[in-house]
């Protein structure tokens, strides 16, 4: 059994058909903040963009459509799935001007707004806000939050009746009174919007303010002096409304998400020795009773199933582990592992390669493209490359597959229960059959038949007197050896 790393991320939350809304996600900002080549939304959080984070929200959260805006040139389109919608922004004139860009969108229901800038919003909030405005039954809804210091943010101003009469922004002196600058309560920037109403309030808003842009709070005014009720619904966790515009605020938002991801899964049985010294992505999934061992990091699509222990210290990339193995101070990418496998100390498992059941990848071993049998052994300080090794197979230290020739890589078939001595080298394409064994030393260039032993090295010569000869010459200064100004070896002594 295997499970999400973030709760809620990659399952639906049922709202019911009725309030199932359209999600438009305003993402066209430039980002110059960030100070980087890569787009804002595009930089990483736990292993998603971060404009992933609210699709993934949107989706866990019933949408019936997601609509992302991007800016010219469309940089998000590509990392975005093919049933995300994308429309463009074609100036930056402002978050009305953004939302209008989607506005052929927007059906005949409710129309959910989120940034791309705001990942941590849980899906659940999304669903708790939906439902808040359909049992209104007004015109918009605002997401708000309660702060001990709201500085910087729009004052939710709300009539007798508790709607809210208007937004009031405190960006410049003299914007709010100072009664209106008392309010703790602020506006988080995301709204439901009825769709019916929405269209013709942004085409009332106008851009009479220094920036010569078009707000999306001017709309709350215009549908309240249309006659039409805008409600307000509370956030609780005032950390799903974090916006980020540079670094700090990106790896401040990624500690959140990697707290919630790691407290997901130790939630749904996973052990983790250190959470705060462990990395999980948040597509990556853990069965039961998986251990992380401290300095450990799982990236990508990882599953390790029930009962296998990671780490310490070993990082996988879209790896796939199945139950009760081990990988330990290791480095594994792109690679399969089937169960009760043991990996390391130091292995490195490069993609291509696949680990039967029971089979071993021991100290300092390098695999790649490699097929390991069950219950096979690759022990210790070897390296397995483009090759097929059969079940019950036993390779000594320093086996080595010699399988490229400068231009072609080239395959070594090992077969079932063989054996090679230490210090073996294989040049591929070679074949060594069943119950097949090497002999220490080995290069093998030729194909060894199933049950022989293969044997190619020089014959030993032991020379008698060697080491009185290698002194003798030493002391003695041959020619061309360097000496000193007596004529002696500088080595030689001075009496």
């Amino acid at each position: 059994m295997t499970r999400p790393g973030l709760v809620g991320a990659s399952s639906s939350i049922s709202i019911g058909a009725v309030t199932e809304p359209v999600v438009v996600i305003l993402a066209a900002g430039t980002g110059t903040r960030m100070r980087s080549r890569t787009p804002k939304l595009l930089h990483s959080i736990c292993g998603r963009a971060m404009v992933a984070w609210p699709v993934a929200a949107a989706v866990a959260a019933g949408a019936s459509k997601i609509v992302v805006v991007d800016a010219p040139g469309e940089p998000l389109r590509a990392h975005l799935d093919d049933d995300v919608t994308v429309v463009t922004q074609q100036q930056s004139l402002g978050t009305a001007d953004a939302l209008k860009a989607a506005g052929e969108h927007f059906g005949s229901g409710s129309v959910v707004v989120l940034y791309g800038d705001v990942p941590l919003i849980r899906p659940q909030s999304i669903v708790s806000l939906v439902q808040a405005h359909a049992q209104a039954d007004g015109a918009a809804t605002v997401l708000t939050a309660v702060l001990d210091d709201p500085s910087g943010y729009g004052r939710v101003v709300r009539d007798e009746q508790g709607d809210v009469l208007k937004v009031v922004e405190t960006k410049q002196p003299g914007d709010a009174t100072a009664a209106e600058l008392e309010i703790r309560e602020v506006n988080t920037g995301i709204y439901v919007f009825n769709a019916a109403t929405l269209g013709s309030a942004l085409n009332q808003i106008g851009n009479q303010n220094v920036q010569g842009e078009y707000y999306l709070t001017d709309v709350l005014a215009i549908l309240r002096a249309d006659g039409h009720g805008v409600g307000a619904f509370r956030l609780e966790d005032t950390l799903e409304m974090f916006n980020v515009n540079d670094r700090r605020a990106l790896a401040a938002a990624t500690a959140i998400a990697q707290r919630r991801i790691n407290d997901a899964h130790m939630l749904a049985g996973a052990t983790l020795i250190d959470p705060a010294a462990t990395v999980i992505d948040a597509d990556v999934s853990l069965g039961e009773d998986v251990t992380i061992e401290p300095g450990s990091a799982l990236h990508g699509h990882t599953t390790v199933g029930d009962g296998s222990t990671i780490g310490p210290h070993s990082t996988l990339y879209d790896a796939t582990v199945g139950a009760n193995s081990r990988v330990i101070h290791s480095y594994v990418t792109h690679v399969t592992i089937a169960d009760e496998v043991n990996v390391g100390p130091f292995s490195y498992l490069r993609p291509g390669t696949e680990m039967h059941d029971g089979s071993k990848a021991g100290a300092f071993v390098e695999i790649k493209n490699s097929e390991v049998g069950e219950r096979s052994k690759v022990p210790h300080l070897s390296y397995i490359g483009d090759a097929t090794i059969g079940e019950d197979t036993n390779l000594g230290a320093s086996t080595i597959t010699g399988n490229y020739d400068g231009y072609d890589k080239h395959r070594t078939e090992i077969g079932a229960r063989v054996h090679t001595s230490v210090d073996t080298t294989l040049i591929a394409p070679v074949t060594l059959g069943d119950d097949a064994y090497t002999g220490a030393g080995s290069v093998i260039t030729d194909d060894v038949p199933e049950g022989a032993l293969g044997i190619a090295r020089s014959r030993q010569t032991n020379i008698e007197g060697y080491a009185a000869k290698a002194r003798l010459k030493h002391t003695a200064g041959e020619p061309g050896q360097a000496l000193g100004e007596s004529g002696e070896s500088d080595h030689a002594g001075a009496g």
